[in-house]
């Protein structure tokens, strides 16, 4: 039986993680799952969000479930580190980003897809009086290690640094800036990754049959950066002639997602452009409660919901919160790992349940969250996974 790590971690991830995993029994899909420690609370009591116990136990057995984190900025971190560990030299790093670059989990995969039957699905005027709901289905490859998430950035930079940094005729500007007025975050791109991610969002395309891919990146203004990652698209793009290669500004995109979305199928960006457009789509089919995601990397994969960890749901009783992220996550996992049969049986199963229309989480009832949305008629966390469940079983 398979072994998998189940990383609940913080807020509504203890709520929606538990139902994926109700769901995948009652699907058929079973296996061992190992609690892995992750997050605010070892934050708070280890000085460490990732503890080493939680990173052997992903080597050894590879797969990762994972519910959600919270991060906050660097000095709220350590106001709420024990009164022990402060002033020990702790600093706080969010531990999904940590496990993306231990494991190299460099391919990040978003799935944007509408369900028939969302009311929060994006529609789009035609005409004076009538609407139309565009069919958007685009996946977001991005870059998941590097970029200006690579987290190499310092305040009051040591002196060697500045020393580097006053060589760009460029940083002229900043020379009569004191030393400690500063703050640098650098963007990292390397030919192999950007090679990598163009190569597995290209060989996507051909297998799941899009018709395009696009490469969103600002080369126009970071020349350097952006123009790799443009660049090594252009040459993967070569190998796949029958899939054209389009290229769009990351600014550009967000207001052309929200005109025709329907024209993008497959779209590959640096780690935080690919951040911003996922969340950009995740909002034509929903908003973050659709939103799911794999991290890829050789050898050990995690996924993972794209929404946060929402704490000021997380003591509600009844739960409110949507778990179909969580669900579709799940999905992308049993894909990985060869059940496709068993994700595609909870996938027709997410689809139906939505059409019907007759279960529906506050979100899609445009309800203000709050344990007072159940009597306005959201069902609870627990009732959407019933309801998934049945459709398996009745269906």
């Amino acid at each position: 039986m398979r072994t998998i790590v189940s990383l609940p971690g913080d807020g509504i991830g203890k709520i929606v993680l538990p139902e994926a995993i109700r769901l995948m029994e009652a699907a058929g899909f079973t296996a061992n799952y190992v609690h892995g420690d992750i997050g605010w609370e070892y934050w708070k009591t280890e000085g460490n969000a990732l503890p080493q116990r939680t990173i052997d136990l992903l080597a050894e057995h590879k797969i990762g479930l994972f519910g959600a984190i919270t991060s906050k900025p660097k000095d709220a971190a350590a106001e709420e580190l024990a009164p022990e560990l402060r002033e020990k030299g702790y600093v706080y790093s969010s531990p999904i980003v940590g496990l993306r670059q231990h494991f190299n989990l460099d391919i990040s995969i978003r799935p944007c897809k509408a369900f028939e039957g969302n009311p929060l699905n994006f529609i789009r005027r035609k005409g004076s009086n009538d609407f139309e709901e565009p069919p958007v289905d685009a996946v977001i490859f991005r870059q998941n290690t590097e970029g200006l998430y690579a987290g190499v950035e310092w305040t009051n930079p040591p002196q060697n640094v500045y020393e580097a940094f006053t060589t760009h005729p460029k940083f002229k500007n900043f020379m009569n800036v004191p030393k400690e007025d500063l703050a640098i975050s650098t963007r990292i791109v390397t030919r192999k990754a950007a090679q990598r991610i163009a190569e597995r969002a290209f060989d996507y395309a051909k297998r799941y049959g899009y018709k395009s891919v696009t490469i969103c990146e600002k080369p126009n203004v970071l020349r350097e950066t952006s123009g790799m990652m443009v660049l090594e698209a252009r040459k993967v793009a070569e190998k796949y002639p029958d899939i054209p290669l389009y290229e769009t500004n990351i600014d550009a995109q967000m207001m052309w997602l929200t005109k025709n979305p329907e024209d993008y199928g497959v779209i590959i960006a640096e780690n935080m452009f690919g951040d911003i457009i996922s969340d950009g789509f995740a909002g034509l089919v929903g908003g973050l409660g659709f939103a799911c995601s794999a991290n890829i990397g050789d050898e050990v994969a995690v996924f993972e919901p794209t929404h946060g960890s929402a704490p000021k749901y997380e003591k509600l009783n009844p739960s409110i919160v949507n778990p179909i992220a969580m669900f579709l996550s799940a999905c992308m996992m049993l894909d990985h790992i060869g059940e496709t049969e068993v994700a595609d049986k909870i996938r027709n199963a997410v689809a139906s349940v939505i059409k019907k229309g007759e279960v529906r989480t506050y979100d899609m009832l445009k309800l203000r969250g709050g344990p007072e949305a159940i009597s306005k008629g959201a069902a609870t966390t627990q009732q959407m996974t019933d309801a998934v469940i049945k459709e398996i079983v009745e269906g």
